[in-house]
């Protein structure tokens, strides 16, 4: 099969891990995506609403055999309880992008301030030196408003990456028991 044909079969994938929180996890989930020579688009890894559960969010970028048999590697690692993927009309997501830009730009350009108004940001924090902004929405919401500040000067950026959370009713209740498998 050519690389042209095989691309149209791509998609992107959510993955969702469950893990216990022990030292050597993520390098043990990582080496299986080394392993198979796949690359992780974005990593986001935070507590549950269950007692030392850690969710990991992971995009790829791959075909569905792929991520099926990505998904059956990692549920056989030692502390992964719970490994799921999805496609994007499955799941909610967002991710938080924060902004530093000169203060100077905020008192003389009328223009920033509606600038954050109009991208449904929010001022965090103002120093004499910078302001710290910060967007809450998807990659393509962060990108504009990161667009439309960057001829006044970003001196920082920085993007989260998407977390993201199901939007079928909850599949996991042995998560809340945190017994494994």
């Amino acid at each position: 099969m050519s690389i042209i044909n095989m691309n149209k079969m791509e998609k992107i994938y959510t993955l969702a891990l469950f893990s216990r929180n022990r030292a050597g996890i993520l390098n043990r989930i990582t080496s299986v995506f080394s392993r198979i020579k796949l690359n992780i688009d974005s990593l986001n890894v935070s507590e549950t609403e269950s007692p030392g559960v850690f969710r990991y969010s992971i995009k790829v970028h791959t075909t569905e055999k792929l991520i099926r048999r990505l998904t059956k590697q990692l549920e056989k690692q030692v502390d992964v309880i719970k490994a799921v993927f999805a496609t994007d009309e499955y799941i909610v997501q967002q991710e938080i992008a924060l902004y530093k830009i000169p203060t100077a730009v905020m008192l003389d350009e009328i223009k920033t301030e509606s600038i954050i108004r109009d991208h449904n940001a929010r001022i965090i924090t103002m120093h004499r030196d910078y302001t710290i902004i910060e967007k809450t929405g998807h990659k393509h919401e962060t990108q504009d408003l990161f667009d439309a500040l960057e001829p006044y000067g970003i001196m920082e950026f920085v993007r989260s990456g998407p977390i993201s959370i199901s939007k079928l009713k909850t599949q996991f209740p042995e998560l809340k028991y945190g017994s494994k498998k």
